[in-house]
């Protein structure tokens, strides 16, 4: 190599070097300077270990392709305790692997929020991380644990569990006109674990908008989400925006629906929603203009009302930014429903001031199969306007769909090692949809025939099943899933943990918990489908601590979840992971 390349090399490395620097910070003063120096390409590690009361202002700018990065040491190892936030300001940031946990804020300050300063976030990612009981003493109290300001933001693979006070979990907030342009985030691949019952309003997981914006473009793709026990309010996501979308995500004993709130145009497609027979599980509610509602798979809700598998409300006239607008054009096409308590509500709300019934509805290529006392169609109010009805079959009471809306007659859905009901080789679905409408695609990514498409949700193929339900193995962070690190759920004093062996185990392990009072104790173990593979503790103990052993000899090697429950309606949650 000629002297001249060597030198102009070196000093390319140096640039290189300078521009990606790795800065490792051990209290919130470095931390600090360490984001005021940052250049783009750089990386800021926090140290392992407690980090109480830290107010982190992450406010710079990377660059596309060298993004500022502020990670833990270890993820998952850099707790954010007591009063700790973050505020994410500029463009290129990308956050990771930070843990917050049992701490607690004033009213309104809010975790975490995609601004700083005033100043807004733009290409910039929240990923890795986890929420848990970050509750303040009263429940009350009203902050958000994510606020989205900005544009093109991320949230993805992080795990949001516990919220127990006043507020939506997550929030994508519009912006005054003109500065309205769509913030087209992204929220993907996230655990939302158990939230109680808040008892009013105002305690959705996922909301995007207000209603004084809904009129607004957000275009925000919600996907690949896994909702657990996500029961604060009856919408667990909030639509009150248009354009968006919602695809892929599974919801498991949800006590709430997809609330299409306010807003048009938005795209629900190929979600799970599984209510495992609990009261008061829905799917999707329908309300605006211009939705579609294709795809998605609708088990075991016994919802009814504004809580069934699919609801269209009535709409009021000249409605106001908050109430009820219209419902137009909704298309409702290729959805499977098997044992739901009320498959279609259409007109939810009629009264005297709610008075507009759906108009230019397309109900096709739906197929439902419940037991015989369900009614399949409720109307509420008559006529329903322009509706078409065409290409569905239907297995159960028929309710009050109009003459020639379905055949009835027995689907012949049979449930498969994966717990879905799909088409028998027999059944009258094959090939007998209305192709005008019919998407590309099915539930499991499978391409449908172009001319002749299955009713339901699922289109017979030999195609690779590209998606499925989600389990706890297939979002959140990876620190969560190798199950080596405790997050306990609740903030309650009811709680597992582990006793003497280390995680994962092999075989068979001892394991604890603890009670404030006398309780009758209950400890199942669910696989990551939601089947309950054995009970492992079912006794009345006093107060105190107690040990018990884990067998998982007999199961094969895989992740699962432990649930305790307690006669004083108390619950804790643990990942563990059996291997061979």
């Amino acid at each position: 190599m000629r002297p001249g390349i060597s030198i102009l090399l070196a000093i390319c490395w140096a640039a290189v070097a300078q521009a990606q620097a790795v800065r490792y910070v051990t209290t919130p003063e470095e931390l600090q300077a360490a984001i005021q120096a940052a250049q783009p390409g750089d990386t800021i590690v926090m140290a392992d270990g407690t980090w109480r009361d830290v107010a982190i202002v992450f406010e710079a700018n990377g660059a596309p392709g060298d993004t500022i990065t502020l990670r833990a040491e270890t993820p998952g190892r850099v707790v954010l305790t007591g009063s700790s936030r973050l505020r994410i300001g500029g463009a290129y940031l990308k956050v990771e692997g930070l843990r917050f946990e049992n701490g607690a804020l004033p009213d309104g300050e809010g975790v975490i929020e995609f601004r700083a300063n005033g100043r807004h976030a733009f290409h910039s990612r929240l990923t890795n991380t986890a929420i848990v009981n970050y509750n303040p003493p009263g429940r009350e109290t009203e902050y958000k644990w994510v606020s989205l300001y900005g544009r093109f933001n991320r949230v993805d693979h992080c795990y949001f569990a516990g919220k127990t006070h006043l507020g939506a979990l997550l929030v994508v907030w519009l912006q005054d006109p003109p500065n309205d342009a769509p913030p087209q985030h992204r929220i993907d691949h996230n655990y939302f674990g158990p939230r109680p019952e808040q008892g009013e309003n105002g305690a959705e997981i996922i909301r995007i908008g207000t209603s004084a914006r809904s009129m607004q473009e957000a275009r925000v793709v919600v996907e690949r989400n896994l909702f657990l026990e996500t029961n604060g309010e009856i919408e667990i996501i909030s639509n009150k925006s248009g354009g968006n979308i919602y695809r892929g995500n599974t919801f498991r004993r949800c006590r709430g629906t997809l609330t299409l709130r306010h807003g048009n145009g938005a795209l629900v497609e190929g979600n799970f929603f599984f209510g495992e027979g609990v009261a008061g599980t829905g799917g999707v509610r329908i309300i605006g203009e211009d939705h579609r509602v294709i795809n998605n798979y609708f088990q075991d809700l016994t919802g009814t009302g504004y809580y069934a598998a699919v609801s269209v409300v009535q709409g009021v006239p000249d409605s106001p930014l908050n109430r009820y607008f219209q419902v137009k054009r909704a298309v409702i096409a290729h959805n499977t429903f098997v044992n739901t308590e009320r498959s279609f509500e259409i007109g939810i709300g009629a009264s005297p001031d709610q008075s507009l019934p759906p108009e230019d509805l397309t109900i096709v290529n739906n197929v439902v199969q419940t037991r015989p006392g369900a009614p399949i169609v409720t109307t509420h109010l008559e006529p329903i306007g322009n509706t078409i009805w065409a290409g569905n079959i239907f297995y159960g009471k028929p309710g009050s769909f109009p003459e020639g809306a379905a055949t009835f007659a027995h689907p012949e859905l049979v449930r498969g090692d994966d717990g879905l009901y799909r088409p028998a080789p027999t059944s009258p679905l094959i090939d007998a949809g209305r192709p005008d409408f019919a998407p590309a695609v099915d539930m499991d990514g499978q391409p449908r025939s172009d001319r002749a498409p299955d009713v339901g949700a699922d289109e017979v193929s030999d195609a690779p099943v590209r998606w499925k339900p989600l389990t706890p193995a297939d979002v959140g962070p990876n620190w969560l899933r190798e199950a080596n690190i405790e997050v306990k759920f609740g903030g309650r004093p009811s709680r597992l943990a582990p006793h003497t062996s280390g995680f994962p185990f092999e075989g068979a392990t001892d394991m604890s918990f603890y009670v404030e009072r006398p309780s009758h104790v209950r400890i199942s173990m669910f696989d990551l489908s939601g089947r309950r593979v054995m009970t492992v503790f079912d006794e009345r103990v006093e107060e105190g601590a107690h040990v018990f052993r884990l067998d998982g000899s007999h199961l094969p090697t895989g992740t699962y979840l432990l649930v305790m429950e307690t006669d004083c309606n108390e619950r804790d949650y643990r990942l563990v992971t059996i291997r061979r």
